[in-house]
């Protein structure tokens, strides 16, 4: 990813974290990236494209995260991160039916996603659907700590060793 473009969703991070995604606006994600509005418009044509980007932008980086992990840190580490990230808690919190359609994807976007996470943990596809599901969970409803890590043991108990 280009460092103007990095920087831009790292702006839309702060905006969206400290605004919501309905309060913020093309300005002030530009804003909140240091950079003029028309910089913003040369990479994305509208706010929820700057969403979906981001979106996109943080399941990479969470598949990075969690890649030669064994699989209990893994799934802890991504549960972490997902129970923890702020944009996800702010429209969680604000905004439930903005996030619900944001997390809403394509049969053909979810065994993306799935086969990404079997990869990643050394998983069968059922054991990642289930996965999947739990972590998608997460960005509704976090948990307490200890239950997501003992929950993570659990389901990593069910990926056969390597």
């Amino acid at each position: 990813m280009g460092r103007t473009r990095a920087g831009l969703l790292e702006g839309a991070v702060r905006a969206f974290a400290e605004r919501g995604l309905r309060g913020s606006t093309v300005q002030s994600v530009a804003a909140a990236a240091g950079v003029a509005k028309a910089t913003l418009y040369n990479h994305f044509r509208t706010k929820d494209e700057v969403a979906r980007a981001l979106l996109a932008a943080e399941l990479d980086r969470l598949t990075a995260l969690a890649v030669g992990l064994a699989p209990g840190a893994a799934l802890t580490a991504l549960a972490d991160e997902v129970a923890g990230h702020p944009v996800l808690r702010r429209v969680a919190d604000d905004e439930p039916a903005v996030l619900t359609g944001l997390l809403a994807t394509s049969p053909e976007r979810w065994a993306e996603l799935v086969d990404r996470l079997a990869t990643v943990l050394g998983a069968d596809a059922d054991v990642a659907e289930l996965a999947a599901r739990w972590l998608l969970g997460l960005v509704l409803q976090p948990g307490e700590p200890a239950v997501r890590r003992a929950t993570a043991e659990r389901l990593a108990s069910l990926v056969p060793p390597p």
